[in-house]
């Protein structure tokens, strides 16, 4: 027989006893499913995280903080630890360490830096519009961040100037006649000049001016969904809001962003140094690294469900396998009377256990595949409920993993079925023809 005739000889004897060999697929259906599903969430997931970490924009950067506030301080054991001083360090109203000036002169000291930008929060009332309209302003963009925003018309704000940017959907305040942000042009609110009133700290109201630059969209990473200060209008607003009281206060930072001359040549030094230092500190693939090995751990769990799935379908395969010998033994006999080599009837029946893994696994990832794309369009999708998400990826596809699938289901089914087809390779032809 040649191989086609084998292949072809297989698919009929799968055939024959089509209610055993549908409750065998069943079980290689939902291993495939499961593979397919898992692997397509976490390609997803992690396209997702890397669209987030291109989102930032500068890569060259380092975040840094107190050690203490990641958790990396010295562990002192379960009782108090003894109060020093020289390391206590400032402590926001929440309780985290804080950086100080001290420690911003440190980072500039170290090899390989070439810029520290300290990083602090400041939180404006309102922005005043053009026509004298007031809106509340609840949170402003960190100027360290403008790197990565995606603009829709001018640029980002001047490190030294007094500029802005306004996220597209707020539009429709510099304009009267159009309550539909969408209705309004980009390009005709730059060169607006806004009023940014902040309070004090004994709640004393400030304003400053700046000029608007650019409309802004917001990216996967949250970048560009506020209004964006340039450094010196954020400084500005910074020195408003810590002043007001007799008593002058030490600055003091949650971070840090320090620019990095070269990130591949410098980063292990860095974090080496800013450790010695008591510090610590993350890029932004560090960042995003801690949510993607999370994902990566949630995944391989559910591989392993997957892969016990398909173990327990290839006993299915050998019992599915080794009736089909016994019921056909005289078949086996008269075919080795007429010639046919153990070899032949071995490549036979494990070629019907290939058989049975490829329709399972087909059948599987082809339903694990659709699965996730339909659940994909309908979940992120326009009106779905991830739909405000932009740029969320829930399931990708992807070919390589798609024929690692089948090609690992069909090699499970072939080893499934080596028992039987030796079994059926070895039988002796005389007792074959026999057999009763």
């Amino acid at each position: 027989m040649r191989a086609l005739d084998v292949t072809r000889t297989a698919l009929g004897n799968t055939m024959r006893s089509k209610l055993r060999t549908f409750l065998t697929v069943i079980a290689i259906v939902i291993g495939a499913f499961t593979l397919a599903v898992t692997t397509g969430l976490a390609a997803g997931v992690n396209q997702t995280i890397e669209d987030m970490v291109d989102g930032y924009g500068d890569q060259d950067q380092i975040y840094v903080m107190q050690a203490s506030a990641m958790g990396q301080g010295e562990d002192t054991g379960p009782g108090p630890q003894e109060y020093d001083p020289d390391t206590a360090g400032q402590q926001s109203e929440f309780g985290q360490a804080m950086l100080t000036e001290e420690d911003i002169e440190t980072i500039e000291g170290i090899d390989g830096i070439t810029n520290v930008d300290p990083i602090f929060f400041v939180s404006p009332d309102y922005l005043e519009a053009p026509d004298g309209g007031q809106y509340l302003l609840s949170e402003l963009g960190l100027p360290a961040d403008a790197s990565g925003m995606e603009l829709v018309a001018g640029e980002t704000p001047a490190r030294d100037s007094m500029e802005i940017t306004v996220p597209e959907t707020w539009l429709a305040i510099f304009d009267d006649a159009d309550d539909d942000y969408e209705d309004v042009d980009p390009e005709s609110v730059l060169g607006e000049t806004v009023e940014l009133g902040i309070s004090d700290m004994v709640r004393e109201s400030h304003t400053v001016e700046a000029e608007v630059v650019g409309v802004s969209v917001q990216n996967l990473a949250g970048i560009g969904g506020s209004p964006m200060p340039s450094h010196a209008l954020n400084d500005e607003l910074y020195e408003i809001q810590s002043s007001g009281l007799d008593v002058e206060q030490d600055d003091a930072f949650v971070q840090a962003a320090a620019d990095v001359e070269d990130m591949e040549a410098f980063e292990d030094s860095i974090k080496e140094a800013l450790q010695e230092e008591g510090l610590v500190g993350l890029t932004v693939e560090d960042f995003m690294g801690i949510i993607q090995t999370v994902i990566d751990a949630i995944a391989w769990v559910l591989y392993g469900f997957a892969v016990i799935a398909l173990i327990a379908a290839s006993f299915g395969i050998v019992n599915t396998l080794l009736m089909s010998v016994q019921e056909r033994t005289r078949e086996i006999g008269l075919m080795k009377a007429l010639g046919m080599s153990g070899g032949r009837i071995f490549g036979l029946f494990s070629m019907e256990a290939v058989m049975i893994g490829l329709l399972g696994s087909l059948i599987g990832v082809g339903g694990g595949v659709l699965t996730g794309v339909v659940a994909n369009a309908l979940l992120t999708g326009s009106g779905g409920p991830l739909g405000d998400v932009g740029g969320l990826i829930l399931y990708a596809v992807s070919p390589v993993a798609i024929l690692s699938i089948t090609g690992l289901v069909v090699g499970i089914a072939f080893l499934a079925g080596t028992l039987p087809a030796a079994r059926a390779a070895k039988k002796d032809p005389i007792e074959a023809l026999r057999y009763e």
